[in-house]
């Protein structure tokens, strides 16, 4: 298996446990899944997932080995390490200027950049050897909505507060958005996403980054029914490219790997396709769209914004 393929399935695999996640919008955003609280002038405690961690009340250098890196971002949290997915986002490049690329296996570079937290995912390796260099948090996949995970990274980093004023105010900016478009194309228009890769397709359900967030939950677009029989419970679909057509709704938001082979795009069945004819075709980045993070969020309503109804 070649590494990039590697690298595609590993994400797979751990957004695939997003797939018991709940839905934001039926929910308030308020779960009591973490708390912090004052401890001291310069610490906090975040009741974890495994129990307390004391953590700074005020971190300047965090490591952050999974996912939440557009959180922080967002947060205005210096990081100083950062996995590679969130490195290769060129929406992160200003906030990752300082970042060096780290994994949970680069132990000693991890040493070296003399974090005071580390953020990631419950099922890295190495966790016991991470507690011993900073507090350390790890949240499993999914088990937050989209909008209360931001909330519970906030908690760590000492700005609950801020968060949740964010989460109240995109869920109302998504809302009223989704109106708009659902006004302009049809209450009952569908959107089918899809993403390319090594010859193949994959559709994605309703909480699986590439947007799906935004245009399903938070918007309350459609998903075509056949899109929702396949990819919904599971969370994505492989399918093969010449079968795409009997997916498609009347919009396609394609998140496009642009290091993979994009010659479909030529072929007489892509362009013969409803969405593609009509012009209701949505290219995006891959590299920006993987993502769930609170950054990423607002830079996908913007963009579905703009799609939709057009640049002001």
């Amino acid at each position: 298996m070649n590494r990039k393929l590697l690298l595609f399935l590993t994400l797979l695999t751990a957004l695939a446990l997003a797939a018991c996640g709940g839905k934001s919008d039926n929910n308030s955003g308020k779960q009591e899944q973490g708390d912090a609280s004052k401890t001291s002038s310069e610490t906090i405690t975040y009741e974890s997932e495994t129990g307390p961690v004391e953590v700074p009340a005020d971190p300047k250098r965090v490591v952050v080995l999974s996912s939440y890196a557009g959180d922080l971002i967002k947060l205005g949290v210096p990081i100083v390490g950062v996995d590679s997915w969130s490195a290769d986002n060129p929406n992160f490049r200003d906030g990752l200027k300082n970042a060096e690329v780290v994994s949970n296996e680069d132990v000693e570079k991890i040493i070296e950049l003399e974090p005071d937290l580390i953020i990631g995912l419950n099922n890295i390796q190495n966790a016991d050897k991470l507690e011993k260099i900073a507090p350390t948090v790890l949240f499993t996949y999914g088990k937050n909505d989209y909008l209360q995970q931001h909330i519970e990274v906030a908690k760590v980093v000492n700005k609950e507060k801020e968060a949740t004023e964010w989460a109240d105010d995109f869920r109302k900016r998504a809302k009223e958005t989704g109106e708009k478009i659902k006004a302009k194309i049809g209450a009952d228009a569908t959107v089918t996403v899809v993403e390319n890769y090594e010859k193949q397709f994959y559709l994605f359900g309703d909480n699986w980054g590439r947007g799906t967030e935004v245009l399903y939950q938070a918007m309350g677009l459609k998903m075509p029914d056949k899109v929702k029989e396949v990819a919904l419970e599971p969370g994505y679909f492989a399918i093969s490219q010449e079968v795409l057509g009997d997916y498609t709704g009347d919009y396609v938001v394609m998140s496009l790997a642009e290091d993979q082979d994009t010659s479909f795009m030529d072929a007489g069945w892509f362009k013969e396709m409803d969405a593609v004819k009509n012009d209701r075709l949505i290219k995006s980045n891959a590299k920006t769209a993987y993502f769930n993070d609170a950054m990423t969020l607002d830079d996908q309503l913007k963009f579905f914004e703009e799609q939709f109804l057009g640049a002001e």
